[in-house]
C-alpha cells in the first residue's frame, strides 16, 4: 500500500507517491494540524480556538472551518472529538509523530528529517501559539539531533564505520559544539584509517572551541584519537572465569569506593571477553563497565553510549534479556540527563520490554521512568513508577535500589507540596541509605533533624 505522508518538518506539504494530493488552505489549517498531532492526550476545542483565533469574531466558528479543511484534503484522518485528536491510519504517516514516537521506531532513518517544524510559517498574531511553537520547534531540533547521534554510535557498533562518519557529520551541521557527535566523528574515522583526516578535525574543533567560546579542546575529542584499550598481559588467560573474576574484583572495588581501581578492573574484564569472544559475554562486561562510568565516574558522553550500542550489537536481536534490559535503560538514563525526554521514553520502553522477568531490573527501569516523569512535571505518573519500584526492590530485597526510589519519591513530594509525606519518604531513604553506607546518595539528603523545619525553597538542592 502506497504511502501518504504528512510533512511537517520544512516546508508544510501533503505527500503522495501515486498522485499530486490536495494540500491544506492557509496557515492555520497548518497549524491546527501540527498542534493536534503533538497533542497526544488531545486538547480541548474551546482552548484550541483561543490559542490560534484570538481576534476572531468567533473563534469556535473558525476552528470548525479549519477542521473541515483538513477533512477535505486528508481523506482517512481522523479530526474529530472534545477534547479534539487526531488519529492516523495507514496508509497515513506524519514526519513529527515519527521523531517522537515511542524509541522513534528501531531503523528509523533520521537523515529523512530536516528542517523545522511549520519551517516558513509564522504567527506574530497569535503569539501563544507563537511561543507554543518556538518551544516545539527546540525540542524536535533537539529530539533528530539526538536520533543522528544514537544512529551514527549504532553504525559505529555494527561496524558501518562510513555511515557513523556521515551520520555524525550531518549532526554537527546542526550543532558543531556538541561534543559527543565529535567524538563519535573522531572515532569512526580513527576506525577507517583516515588518522590525518582525524587530527584535522580535532586541530579544527579545537580552533573553533577557543575562538568561539573561549574553552579549551574537549578532553572526549582528544581521547577518541587515541582509542586506545588497556593493556593485558598477553599470557593472561583469556577464559570465561577470567572474565567473571575481573567482573567481580571490579564491583567489590566500586562497593568500597575504589573507584579508578574498579574501572580498570571492569575494563580489563571487556578486554578479555573480547579475546575470547563470546557475544554474551562481551556484552554483559560492557554493559557493567557502562554502569560504572555512568553512576560512579559520571560518565555521559560518546565513550559509555558507544558502550551501550555495543552490548546491544552483541546481545543481539530484541527479547527478554537482562543485559538488554541494563543497556536500554542505560541509554534512557543518558537520555534523561541530556535532557531528551522523547528520547528517553522510548529506551526505557525498550528496556521494560526486554525486562519481562526480571523483578531487579523492572525496579531499576521504573525508577528511571519516575524520575523522567518527575522531570517534565507529570507527577502522578512520577508516583507510581517510584512507588513499584520500591514495591519491587523490597521483594528482591535490593536495599539501595529502595532508598534511591523512596529518595526520589520524597523529591516529587516536595515538588507537589505535600512537605510531611516528603520528610517521611526521605527519612525513610535516609535510614536505608545509612545501612548501606551509601555516601554518594547520603550527601544529597538534608539532616534528619533539618528536613520538617526547612522551607521548601532550601530543598531545591535535591533536584541535582
Amino acid at each position: 500500500m502506497a504511502e501518504n505522508l504528512i510533512r511537517l518538518l520544512g516546508p508544510p506539504a501533503v505527500e503522495s507517491p501515486d498522485a499530486t494530493p490536495l494540500q491544506p488552505r492557509g496557515r492555520k489549517a497548518w497549524a491546527v494540524l501540527a498542534y493536534l498531532a503533538l497533542q497526544a492526550g488531545g486538547t480541548g476545542r474551546s482552548r484550541t480556538a483561543s490559542l490560534l483565533f484570538p481576534d476572531a469574531a468567533d473563534p469556535l466558528g473558525a476552528l470548525r472551518w479549519n477542521l473541515s479543511e483538513l477533512r477535505r484534503t486528508l481523506d482517512g484522518v481522523t479530526v474529530a472529538g472534545d477534547p479534539l485528536r487526531l488519529v492516523l491510519q495507514p496508509p497515513w504517516r506524519c514526519d513529527a509523530l515519527e521523531v517522537v514516537g515511542k524509541a522513534a521506531k528501531p531503523g528509523l532513518d533520521p537523515r529523512g528529517f530536516t528542517g523545522q517544524l511549520l519551517e516558513g510559517l509564522s504567527f506574530a498574531d497569535c503569539p501563544v501559539f507563537d511561543s507554543w511553537l518556538a518551544d516545539q520547534r527546540f525540542r524536535l531540533d533537539n529530539v533528530v539531533q539526538s536520533l543522528l547521534y544514537e544512529a551514527a554510535l549504532a553504525a559505529l557498533a555494527s561496524g558501518a564505520l562510513g555511515e557513523a562518519a556521515e551520520l555524525a557529520t550531518l549532526a554537527l551541521h546542526r550543532d558543531p559544539f556538541h561534543t559527543d557527535c565529535n567524538a563519535v566523528l573522531v572515532k569512526a574515522l580513527v576506525a577507517l584509517g583516515e588518522h590525518r583526516r582525524a587530527r584535522r578535525h580535532v586541530t579544527a574543533c579545537g580552533a573553533l572551541y577557543r575562538q568561539e567560546l573561549g574553552l579549551p579542546l574537549p578532553a572526549e575529542i582528544r581521547r577518541a584519537l587515541s582509542g586506545a584499550a588497556p593493556e593485558t598481559d598477553p599470557e593472561m588467560p583469556a577464559t570465561a572465569a577470567t572474565v567473571r573474576s575481573y567482573l567481580d574484583a571490579g564491583g567489590a572495588s566500586l562497593w568500597a569506593g575504589a573507584v579508578d581501581r574498579g574501572l580498570d578492573q571492569l575494563r580489563l574484564a571487556v578486554v578479555l571477553a573480547q579475546r575470547i569472544g563470546g557475544a554474551h559475554l562481551i556484552a554483559e562486561s560492557l554493559v557493567t563497565l557502562s554502569g560504572a562510568l555512568i553512576h560512579q565516574a559520571g560518565g555521559r558522553g560518546a565513550e559509555v553510549a558507544d558502550f551501550l550500542h555495543r552490548a546491544l550489537q552483541a546481545e543481539g536481536p530484541d527479547g527478554a534479556s537482562r543485559t538488554a534490559a541494563a543497556a536500554y535503560r542505560e541509554l534512557g538514563y543518558l537520555s534523561v540527563q541530556r535532557g531528551v525526554p522523547d528520547r528517553a521514553a522510548g529506551w526505557l520502553d525498550r528496556a521494560m520490554l526486554a525486562a519481562v522477568g526480571f523483578p531487579d531490573e523492572q525496579a531499576r527501569i521504573l525508577a528511571i521512568q519516575g524520575m523522567l516523569a518527575s522531570d517534565t512535571a507529570r507527577y502522578g505518573a512520577a508516583v507510581r513508577a517510584l512507588t513499584e519500584s520500591g514495591r519491587l526492590a523490597k521483594a528482591v530485597r535490593n536495599r539501595r535500589q529502595q532508598a534511591f526510589s523512596e529518595a526520589l519519591l520524597g523529591r516529587v513530594r516536595l515538588l507537589r507540596g505535600e512537605l510531611e509525606q516528603a520528610a517521611d519518604s526521605l527519612d525513610r531513604a535516609q535510614a536505608w541509605i545509612a545501612e548501606e553506607h551509601w555516601t554518594g546518595l547520603n550527601r544529597l539528603l538534608p539532616a534528619s533533624g533539618e528536613r520538617r523545619t526547612l522551607p521548601p525553597a532550601n530543598w531545591r538542592r535535591l533536584r541535582r
